[in-house]
């Protein structure tokens, strides 16, 4: 088991998978801090926001695996494998935010009337789950991006 890390960290389809996974938490965060002014660390690891990191992660490993292996059996899988995480994304995940969303408010609205319920404001519901279209389509340039540079500039030795 010990001996498999290294292959995965100087692997280039991991390398392409993690920076696509990094890069835009790290956006995610830079944004936060900038347009808002609040330092949020979980914005570092949460999900939903611009871009959608679940995107860029299947993204640039789809990418990756066609650049390096071109229109594969592995390619294929993984390309239908990144539709489904992003018509999840958008659709089930926002769904369920949104329905939390609204879980929350009325949680609140009891609380103020002090009619008794099972959860409590502070534990509420996370509401930040998915992804709209334009923070899916982020995700997917970000990942194409990320396995590009990766590909030409890293994998290839260029720099």
């Amino acid at each position: 088991m010990i001996d498999i890390l290294p292959q995965i960290a100087h692997n280039y389809i991991a390398q392409a998978a993690f920076w696509g996974w990094f890069t835009a938490q790290a956006i995610k965060f830079v944004w936060q801090l900038v347009r808002h002014g609040k330092f949020r660390p979980e914005r570092l690891v949460g999900s939903g926001g611009f871009p959608s990191s679940h995107t860029s992660f299947v993204i640039a490993t789809t990418t990756a695996i066609y650049l390096k292996n071109g229109v594969s059996d592995l390619f294929i899988l993984s390309l239908v494998f990144s539709i489904v995480v992003m018509y999840d994304a958008s659709g089930v995940r926002l769904e369920a935010g949104k329905q939390a969303q609204i879980l929350n408010q009325i949680v609140e609205y009891f609380t103020k009337k002090n009619i008794p319920v099972q959860i409590t404001r502070k534990e509420a519901l996370k509401e930040l789950l998915g992804h709209t279209p334009v923070e899916v389509f982020g995700g997917l340039i970000l990942g194409i991006l990320v396995a590009y540079i990766q590909f030409y500039y890293i994998y290839n030795g260029v720099l």
